[in-house]
């Protein structure tokens, strides 16, 4: 993966680091399913990047003027400012045409587009599962993952090959499967075989072999986020 360098999460009272003209920076935080969304894709098309790090109960004033919201992931090159995972994801698709994400037929990204824009539920429901993994919460999350099992018709979401969707949904499937030891949720194998040979198919893919996180690194993360005290830096991968 190309990343040319990377700090620790820096806070309220970090200088900012100078960037280098011409380099594409991401603002990021190394536990985030958003921002891996985003670095996701600069794997996929093997882009050169910078990487700084932000705590985000910390957050430095520099990094607010770049995004009032206080999220990640963030790109910034030069005078050129982009925020939001799917937006950010939809740039690089445009500005760095190399292995391409996105259909070339305009419906066929509409209707992507579509699930993409749905996954908020789906998202919200993971975390609600993380939190209080109940028998009601386990059943609601067959229910939605029903859903996704009856639209995969392909290998992947997008088709035939990896695409913008797949990476859009992948990092809360991967913690789903991470905090199985806390939750006791499985995907079952018997109710959504389509998923779980996409789950199978996913681990394959470069960009997700080049990115991951081990799995006892995530839960590790989501307990110490849990307890009021994330470890940003702490945990050694």
């Amino acid at each position: 993966m190309p990343v040319l360098n990377e700090t620790r999460h820096l806070v309220k009272a970090s200088d900012f680091p100078p960037p280098t003209p011409g380099r594409l920076r991401l603002y990021s935080m190394r536990f985030c399913p958003f921002a891996e969304r985003t670095i996701l894709v600069l794997a996929h098309k093997n882009i050169p990047y910078e990487v700084v790090n932000i705590n985000l109960k910390d957050k430095p004033d520099w990094f607010l003027k770049r995004n009032p919201l206080g999220l990640v992931p963030v790109l910034e090159q030069d005078d050129k400012i982009v925020y939001e995972s799917q937006i950010c994801n939809d740039y690089l698709e445009d500005i760095f045409p190399q292995n391409p994400l996105r259909s070339k037929d305009p419906y066929v990204r509409a209707r992507q587009n579509i699930v993409t824009a749905g996954l908020g539920k789906f998202i919200g429901h993971s975390y609600k599962l993380a939190r209080e993994p109940t028998p009601e919460a386990k059943e609601e999350m067959n229910t939605y993952l029903d859903t996704y099992e009856n639209l995969l018709e392909k290998p992947f979401f997008s088709g035939d090959e990896v695409g913008l969707l797949d990476f859009h949904m992948w990092p809360w499937v991967e913690r789903m499967l991470a905090y199985k030891e806390f939750t006791g949720y499985e995907i079952s194998q018997e109710r959504f075989p389509k998923l779980n040979a996409w789950i199978a198919r996913m681990w394959e893919v470069p960009a997700v072999k080049a990115t991951a996180i081990p799995g006892w690194a995530l839960l590790e993360f989501a307990k110490s986020y849990k307890e009021g005290t994330p470890r940003y830096d702490e945990i050694e991968i």
